[in-house]
């Protein structure tokens, strides 16, 4: 009929985290209670894609080896929303017209103007996250011909960073 805070106190009985709630005393024979519960529970990282509930219900007016518990499994899933931001530098880059790409040079001014592209990758949260994969397909051929000399591929922050084949082929 009425709504009612609860009155619940965590304790931890044989190495398990257990919050005991007391309904109310006296409870009339026959009495139906619907209670609706919201848990906060941390530390869920290595908790696997599910954490169990195992719920009981005793009386401590008259013992009963029936005890009514119920178990309840709720999924976990963990949510992250990651931003990819990018740049070039400079943002523009226009060749003049009187340049030529000098084939087996080993100075890079003898490729083309030096671009370079800036990725930076952030976990706006809430969870952590980790084994995370970012791909980057960079086109640097327009058909036979060089469109972008890769030139070297570096990384920050503790990530690790597999190299394509063709990067600085010609040793640049």
């Amino acid at each position: 009929q009425g709504q009612e805070k609860l009155s619940c106190n965590p304790k931890k009985e044989n190495g398990t985290h257990v919050v005991l709630c007391e309904l109310g005393n006296p409870m009339k024979a026959g009495a139906r209670i619907t209670v609706d519960m919201e848990l906060s529970v941390s530390g869920l990282e290595d908790m696997g894609d599910a954490i169990t509930f195992h719920l009981q219900l005793r009386s401590k007016n008259s013992p009963s080896p029936s005890n009514a518990s119920v178990t309840v499994t709720v999924p976990v899933e963990a949510e992250a929303e990651m931003q990819l931001r990018g740049n070039s530098l400079p943002a523009v880059t226009v060749l003049p017209t009187s340049w030529r790409w000098v084939e087996g040079s080993q100075r890079p001014e003898d490729h083309g103007i030096k671009v370079e592209h800036v990725y930076e990758l952030h976990n706006k949260g809430p969870g952590t996250v980790s084994g995370v994969t970012l791909s980057l397909a960079v086109p640097h051929l327009l058909g036979d011909r060089v469109l972008l000399y890769l030139l070297e591929l570096g990384t920050e922050g503790g990530m690790n960073c597999s190299h394509h084949p063709d990067l600085n082929p010609a040793q640049v």
